[in-house]
This record gives C-alpha cells, sequence and structure tokens, in this order.
C-alpha cells in the first residue's frame, strides 16, 4: 500500500499535463487516483481475516 501512497505523491507534484515535440501525455486526475486507492484498501481490507473488530474481557484491577 506504501507504493500506491508513494506514487500518489509523486503525481501530485508532477504536472497534470506535458506536451513535448507534438506528443501529448495526460495523467489520470488526482481525485480518481485517491479513489482507486480507496477501492484497493478496502478490497485488501475485505479479503483479510477476521471481521475487522477484537472481543475481549476487561478485568478491572483492585478488585477482589
Amino acid at each position: 500500500m506504501t507504493e500506491t501512497n508513494n506514487n500518489i505523491e509523486e503525481n501530485a507534484a508532477a504536472p497534470a499535463e506535458v506536451s513535448v515535440d507534438g506528443q501529448h501525455v495526460k495523467q489520470h486526475s488526482l481525485k480518481d487516483q485517491i479513489a482507486v486507492d480507496r477501492y484497493l484498501a478496502s478490497k485488501k481490507a475485505a479479503q483479510s481475516k477476521g471481521l475487522g473488530i477484537k472481543i475481549f474481557k476487561i478485568n478491572p484491577g483492585g478488585t477482589v
């Protein structure tokens, strides 16, 4: 996931469109890149084990 975050940071720092010698290059918008990042994160979370919650017993200290 950090690779995706690094790519988004690099793309945010770079220009959105470039024209050189008749060649024209345009990147996906930053909004689209963030949406893809969120989608991939949710897909990864859905594939992980468990329900996303922890259940544990709390024992208060100092009582007998």
